[in-house]
């Protein structure tokens, strides 16, 4: 079954002349318990079509599905509803409050919802992320790594449907980013998270089942178990042929 489905999804900037076709007609699907990495040159739509399946974006036409229900048709409060409840972030910035400790900025999104954290849930993400001995821990006693892993945490804390992260290691050192992709791979093989990824970097690329890659707005190709050197080759191929459609 899907946790996300684009269906002949389009995104267009401005008019005119200076009209940009972000995504052209994209169509992809996003099963559940899945990782996902989206690859692509700069300027290729990647961040574009996640923001838009996750409600970020107002789309231009097409379909847009979390589950069973349709994003651009909801309402301002239905959409932050349906963000709230069903989706998890992480971005490139670990955006913590440094006032509050790890456990309380895990913990955050559920308190603000006024819902009430589901203990053993989230002592089964915090055990899998490898937090359990930092929760007492302000941001600025933690190293990078540290903090995406709190980030990481804080998406699955709500049990989301689907987890979307933007470039998620950029700030972090090869180490660091190793162990956070991992704790995302592990979320999907232990706790059935759905995982969608945008990345530039085919060695993080490797920890996802699957990889789709985009190219002026379109899906130009997809990849399953990917290695990095698999992954480098289709890149390389794009390049070659001055981004293919």
């Amino acid at each position: 079954m899907a946790a996300a489905r684009a269906t002949d999804l389009t995104k267009v900037y401005g008019q005119g002349e200076t009209q940009v076709v972000a995504l052209d007609s994209v169509s992809v699907e996003f099963r559940q318990a899945e990782f996902t990495a989206i690859m692509g040159p700069s300027g290729s739509g990647k961040s574009t079509l996640m923001h838009c399946m996750a409600g970020l974006d107002a789309i231009s036409g097409g379909s847009a599905r979390i589950g069973d229900v349709e994003v651009s048709s909801l309402k301002d409060k239905k959409l932050t509803q349906l963000r709230r409840d069903k989706i998890g972030f992480i971005f490139q910035a670990f955006n913590l409050l440094p006032t509050l400790t790890a456990l309380e900025n895990i913990t955050l999104p559920m308190d603000i919802a006024g819902r009430k954290p589901n203990k053993e849930w989230v002592d089964m993400v915090v055990e899998t992320v490898g937090l359990s001995g930092r929760l007492k821990h302000r941001p600025n006693q933690l190293s990078g790594g540290q903090q995406q892993r709190v980030a990481v945490a804080r998406a699955l804390a709500g049990k989301p449907e689907i987890m979307f992260a933007d470039e998620p290691t950029g700030n972090l050192d090869s180490r660091s980013g190793a162990e956070v992709l991992g704790f995302l791979r592990n979320s999907v093989q232990q706790l059935g998270q759905t995982v969608v990824m945008v990345t530039h970097d085919p060695v993080a690329a490797t920890h996802a089942g699957r990889v789709i890659f985009l190219a002026d707005g379109r899906i130009v190709d997809e990849l399953y178990d990917p290695t990095a050197g698999s992954v480098l080759d289709r890149m390389k191929r794009f390049d070659a042929k001055g981004r293919t459609s």
